[in-house]
């Protein structure tokens, strides 16, 4: 995986497989952001981390309850999974009382742009863009950039 750079995700497979790649990079503490429109694979992304961290599942958007804990069965983190979709402001993601489980947990925030950077001083940034239909159709993909010291 090179960071920075647009991967190509054709299926979901694809996304699912950049999930569990993720999961070998990730350790307890860590915040991921995934960033991208509707449809551009934010939650499939996430069912590959949780499938590589070994998680209990199923894992679902959680733009309903806002935040899921989803425990290890592997002895790993725990996956915290935050839609931030319908939060106002970075005062509604601190009221979530995220920082409780941060040590122990990755902690992934879909639509968090703008809002989880606070979280921590790093963070990894996941930017999925949906596929494009047209004359040069392009698929889905995903590019991934590291914040802050953790990710130097």
């Amino acid at each position: 995986m090179v960071e920075g750079e647009w991967r190509e995700l054709p299926s979901a497979d694809d996304t699912t497989a950049l999930g569990r790649e993720l999961a070998e990079l990730v350790r307890a503490g860590d915040v991921v952001l995934l960033v991208g429109e509707l449809g551009a694979g934010k939650t499939t992304l996430t069912q590959g981390l949780g499938a590589g961290l070994g998680v209990r599942g199923p894992i679902t958007s959680p733009t309903f309850v806002i935040a899921r804990v989803h425990p290890s069965l592997v002895g790993g983190p725990a996956l915290v999974h935050v839609d931030a979709y319908r939060l106002g402001d970075a005062l509604e993601l601190e009221d979530l009382d995220l920082e409780a489980s941060l040590a122990d947990a990755v902690t992934v925030v879909e639509w968090g742009r703008g809002l989880a950077e606070q979280l921590t001083d790093s963070y990894l940034e996941v930017e999925l863009a949906r596929a494009v239909a047209g004359e040069d159709e392009v698929p889905r993909r995903a590019r991934v950039r590291g914040y802050g010291p953790r990710w130097a």
